[in-house]
């Protein structure tokens, strides 16, 4: 506790440490009692601060000793109310800073402070306070960005909280990403990014429900994200490269989601679809062919996701536009994403055929492509019941946390490995994949015959070798090579004729002497 003078009590960081456990362990067994407790736990860590208290994770530590005190304990819902009160009405960084803190985490513990806060108005509050506080504290912008970000993706926002977003705040936060980070830990600028896709995907819920809620305005909700980046696109490229950067390393089944609704939206908008550069988009493919090849085969809601952004990925940007990159090899995707030609395979349900087929339609895919009726299977489709929707899209969520499904079990995906070959430059174009093969049964040998023309074949009897005395295998007598016709010649002085007749008869297997 601080004294009535209010002179700093503590001396160094273990006494703070101290005082901070005395004020926690002391009993409250009156509301005032409870009051002043709250009131010395918030001087204690908002004045040690900047002194004791240099990282989050210090800062974390305090709350974390608040929500496993008995004082908690006993009077969860009074404390959690007065915090979330005093988040409205306070105005210095450094309590803030410890209000937004103990929210933060109180929230991650029980998702109730989180829809207590939005029923409250902390939305619209949060938008004021990281205004104001961007280049004053950055400690604390930090820290409001994510309760923003953690407080929204739980629960869907009033519309008359989104009505409080405006062009001007979207950009401020645009902005923040294409200055230099003086984060060395996040030069990314990772909460920033985090509140926009959440506020695109708050959008996409709210014109979804919009269609089909009376109760809903009157004049639709713009979506502030996508039109921001439809004018000043070419302004805010970063944010591009940066969200195709975190699908690549993304692991969380939420957060892909996220970053996979938002390029939906993009690439189904005329005045986005060259908001990214052709190398982005090269790479993005990439990440897209990976992923598809290592998720398993019940993870269909994060397949759907990706084939949903594959389709006009490939229709309406610079990839549609000659030389087609890496054609091969989504064709060699999509057969192994429909099953053809594995029989040892599941074969996957009607949601992944019509969604391949969609993406097989594009039309630099369908060139000079076999017509086949195991690559149509949806063919007799209509354009209704094949065409996307964003209200489809918008209504794909996952449970923060949640770790998205993969075929390896044990290792980290590689962000070289794409899953597929890569052609080297000046190397020839690789063939087509050939069509799909129809199985066979295998067919059994024929029968060895035991018998030739009905009578039993009889193998030879092995011979016994001859051995001569010194344990040597008898060798055969040797046949003694012909005479030259020169020798006979000079021999019977010139006549071959004569020398012949005059030479007895002998048999060829007996050696001469």
């Amino acid at each position: 506790m601080t004294d009535s003078d209010g002179a700093w009590p503590a001396e160094s960081q273990q006494q703070f440490w101290d005082a901070l456990n005395n004020v926690l362990s002391s009993t409250c067994a009156t509301p005032e009692q409870l009051d002043e407790a709250l009131r010395s736990w918030l001087d204690l860590v908002s004045k040690a601060r900047d002194d004791y208290l240099e990282s989050e994770d210090d800062v974390a530590r305090c709350s974390e000793m608040l929500l496993e005190s008995q004082i908690f304990r006993s009077n969860s819902n009074y404390v959690r109310t007065q915090l979330i009160y005093s988040l409205l009405q306070e105005d210095e960084f450094a309590q803030l800073h410890v209000y937004a803190n103990f929210l933060l985490l109180a929230g991650r513990t029980e998702e109730d402070t989180f829809r207590a806060m939005i029923q409250e108005g902390c939305f619209v509050r949060l938008l004021e306070l990281i205004k104001n506080c961007g280049g004053r504290d950055g400690r604390l912008h930090r820290l409001l960005l994510q309760l923003m970000y953690e407080m929204s993706r739980i629960e869907h926002l009033r519309p008359e909280d989104l009505l409080h977003v405006d062009d001007n705040f979207v950009m401020y936060l645009f902005q923040l990403i294409e200055a230099l980070s003086d984060d060395v830990n996040d030069p990314y600028h990772y909460p920033v990014i985090r509140v926009l896709l959440v506020l695109n995907e708050q959008y996409m819920v709210a014109s979804t429900s919009a269609a089909v809620d009376p109760t809903s305005p009157t004049v639709p909700i713009t979506n502030r994200v996508v039109k921001v980046l439809s004018v000043h696109g070419p302004s805010f490229r970063t944010f591009g490269e940066n969200i195709i950067l975190l699908l690549n390393r993304e692991t969380e089944t939420s957060q892909q989601l996220l970053i996979l609704k938002l390029l939906y939206l993009l690439f189904t908008t005329a005045a986005t679809y060259e908001y990214f550069y052709l190398n982005d988009l090269r790479v993005l493919l990439d990440v897209i062919i990976r992923n598809l090849l290592d998720l398993p085969s019940e993870a269909n809601v994060l397949r759907h996701t990706y084939l949903r952004v594959l389709a006009p990925l490939l229709s309406h940007t610079q990839l549609s536009h000659p030389p087609h990159y890496k054609r091969d090899q989504i064709l060699s995707l999509l057969e192994i994403l429909r099953g053809t030609g594995g029989a040892h395979f599941m074969p996957p349900e009607p949601t992944t055929l019509r969604l391949l087929e969609r993406v097989a339609k594009t039309p630099w895919l369908a060139d000079d492509e076999p017509e086949s009726p195991s690559l149509s299977p949806v063919a007799s489709l209509t354009h209704s019941q094949t065409g996307s929707s964003v209200s489809v899209v918008a209504n794909v969520s996952e449970k923060p946390g949640v770790e998205a499904p993969s075929r390896r079990s044990g290792l980290g995906p590689d962000p070289k490995d794409t899953g597929l070959p890569t052609p080297t430059e000046g190397s020839p174009p690789r063939p087509k994949p050939p069509p799909p093969r129809t199985l066979r049964p295998k067919m059994s040998l024929p029968e060895v015959p035991k018998h030739r023309h009905g009578a039993p074949i009889v193998h030879p009897a092995v011979t016994s070798i001859h051995m001569d005395g010194n344990g040597q295998k008898k060798l055969p007598p040797k046949i003694p090579p012909p005479r030259r016709k020169a020798k006979l010649l000079a021999a019977t002085g010139g006549d071959a004729r004569a020398s012949s007749e005059s030479l007895p008869a002998t048999d060829p297997a007996t050696p001469v002497s």
